[in-house]
Formats: C-alpha cells, sequence, structure tokens
C-alpha cells in the first residue's frame, strides 16, 4: 500500500498540535538560517512545521492528492528521496533569501515538478491547468515572488520544483507514460471484401 503520504500529513498534524500547546517546539526545530550550521537537522524537522492552521491545511491537501499518485507511480523509496531531498534543497534555498522559515511546501513543490515530467498532461488542482503547464506558471509566480516579499518562502519553492523536475528527468525512461500505439483501422469495405474472399 501506498501511504508513505498519508503517514507524512498524519506527522505534520501532530506537530501541528503540539506546535500549538508547547511554543518552544517549534523555536526549537524551526528552520533558521543563521544556525544551520551549527544545528543541519532543521533543513529536515522544519519540514513538518507550520505557521497556522490554513497553511498547514492547503499544504496537507496537496500532499494527499498528488503524493498519492506520485508514490503509486514510483514506489514508497523513490518517492520518499523525492519528497526529502526537495525539502532539503528548498530549506538550503531558503538560507540564501530568509532568516527563517518552516512548512513542507518545498518538499510538496517537488512531487508536483516529479510528476509534471512523469505526467505531464495530468490535471492539476490550479485551474485543471495540466500537470506541466502548472510547474511552469507556479515557477514563474514563485521568481518574480523572490523581488516582491509576501511572508511566502518562494526560494523554497522554487528549489523544490528544481529538484523534482531533475528527479522526474532521471526517473522518467522507468517510470514515463508510454506512448500509445495507435491501431491503423481497416476501411469498412476493405473487411467485406476479406470476409467476401475468405468465408
Amino acid at each position: 500500500m501506498n501511504k508513505s503520504s498519508l503517514i507524512i500529513v498524519g506527522i505534520c498534524v501532530v506537530a501541528f498540535f503540539i506546535q500549538l500547546a508547547l511554543p518552544i517546539f517549534e523555536d526549537t526545530f524551526l528552520l533558521v538560517s543563521s544556525e544551520v550550521f551549527a544545528r543541519p537537522w532543521i533543513l529536515i524537522t522544519s519540514m513538518f512545521l507550520h505557521g497556522d492552521f490554513l497553511h498547514l491545511l492547503y499544504n496537507m491537501l496537496i500532499l494527499s492528492v498528488f503524493g498519492i499518485v506520485l508514490e503509486k507511480i514510483i514506489g514508497t523509496k523513490n518517492f520518499l528521496m523525492v519528497y526529502f531531498f526537495g525539502g532539503l534543497v528548498s530549506g538550503i534555498a531558503v538560507t540564501l533569501f530568509y532568516p527563517a522559515a518552516l512548512g513542507a511546501s518545498g518538499a510538496i513543490m517537488a512531487v508536483m515538478g516529479t510528476l509534471a515530467v512523469l505526467r505531464p498532461k495530468m490535471r492539476s488542482i490550479f485551474y485543471g491547468m495540466p500537470m506541466a503547464a502548472a510547474a511552469v506558471f507556479l515557477m514563474i509566480v514563485d521568481f518574480f515572488g523572490l523581488f516582491a516579499p509576501s511572508g511566502v518562502a518562494n526560494s523554497a519553492h522554487l528549489g523544490g520544483m528544481i529538484l523534482g523536475l531533475t528527479a522526474g528527468l532521471y526517473l522518467k525512461k522507468q517510470y514515463g507514460e508510454k506512448p500509445q500505439r495507435k491501431v491503423k483501422q481497416i476501411p469498412e469495405g476493405s473487411f467485406s471484401n476479406w470476409e467476401d474472399k475468405w468465408m
């Protein structure tokens, strides 16, 4: 069963309620850019924290939908590698632009980027756009977001998406969509002639 994404959702939900009950929990595991060399594990632990309920809800909704699909396509081991390496790369990208950050967005972007390569025509939840178009759209939004700070860690999104696209290209040969063979239609007249001759 492909349940890894749902397990991650469960961990994030539990972590969120611990954050609400114990503020020191967030302070301990938050990604603080100036402390990464002293506490490198915060690149990972911050992936399980969220700023508020809506932040958690949106991220977990998207992870639930796309995570299950990707894990079914590439298997649990590959899914977890995409997810956590995506989160790691996005965390490093955060340190270049922001003093602190938290959330699973970068890792989720990696999942979406991988799907955009493996299933480019699959409909996304972004206005029904195909995954490939949604990936391009999100990258453009996040690129310009770097120059208009809004509280969103755009560099994390970009870092995760780039890792996901790269992973997708690596996995495409084995897990990409197989081209459908076109069956040549036999004209009705030809079939009738064949019937007359052989039957």
